[in-house]
């Protein structure tokens, strides 16, 4: 699946919820994330920006790596790639990605009984 390109976020459900149960609460912004991918094979660069702000991460499908999450805890993880969707399971969500009818959907979910999901819907630009 080509992941590859540059997306600007059009809908997000549940975002208030998932920034307070991951503890961003300070990272909330109204400015539109935009997301690039940059992927050569298995390898992506993934980078989310807004302005004032730029957090990226780099990984090959099926290889351990150290990854940072976005409150800037490193830890290691093998990104895989499941049923055409990216999987990774940081600290404080299991994230998924995928593209459908050419946009990016991601999915966060929190851990626990009471996890939010976080879904975020970006086109490509």
């Amino acid at each position: 699946m080509a992941f590859a390109g540059k997306y600007e976020l059009e809908s997000q459900e549940n975002y208030a919820e998932f920034l307070e149960a991951t503890g961003l609460q300070k990272a909330k912004t109204d400015h539109k994330v935009v997301t690039e991918v940059v992927q050569d094979g298995d390898s992506f660069t993934w980078t989310q920006s807004i302005p004032g702000w730029t957090w990226s991460i780099s990984f090959t499908l099926g290889q351990e790596c150290e990854l940072q999450s976005m409150k800037g805890v490193n830890f290691k993880d093998t990104v895989t790639m499941n049923d055409g969707k990216i999987v990774a399971q940081f600290p404080e969500y299991f994230f998924t990605a995928e593209i459908v009818d050419d946009k990016l959907v991601m999915i966060c979910v929190t851990p626990g009984d009471k996890g939010v999901t976080l879904k975020r819907v970006s086109k490509r630009i």
